[in-house]
């Protein structure tokens, strides 16, 4: 049985045993939970910080914020990501397996810029 974390927001959470079965097997990202654990730790904090100051860096014709929200928290964009670059999944299987249409997966999963997980 799937559970579900509810967020302010509505984020939506991938269910509790879909995170930690991504986690707990080092065959799906080939990192540990504690490797994972600390790339959260580490990039986690910069995300929000690089992605503010990415979305106020070019000229916009609605305000910052006006666009779709993000239905996935860092840590899953952060493991669909891995798992993509993993094992070359296709969106369309991760949106299946994270429970999310293909359209948020595409942006969460692209491989990441250097510069924005530079350590």
């Amino acid at each position: 049985m799937r559970r579900w974390i509810l967020i302010a927001d509505d984020v939506h959470v991938v269910g509790t045993a879909t995170r930690a079965a991504i986690i707990s097997d080092r065959r799906i990202t080939d990192l540990s939970a504690d490797v994972i654990a600390e790339l959260v730790a580490e990039v986690g904090p910069l995300w929000p910080e690089r992605h503010q100051a990415r979305l106020e860096s070019r000229p916009r014709k609605r305000a910052v914020g006006a666009g779709a929200k993000y239905q996935l928290l860092f840590v899953d964009r952060l493991l669909a990501t891995l798992v993509h670059l993993r094992h070359g999944a296709t969106h369309d299987v991760l949106a299946c397996w994270f429970g999310v249409d293909r359209s948020t997966i595409t942006p969460a999963a692209a491989p990441p810029a250097r510069s924005r997980f530079r350590r």
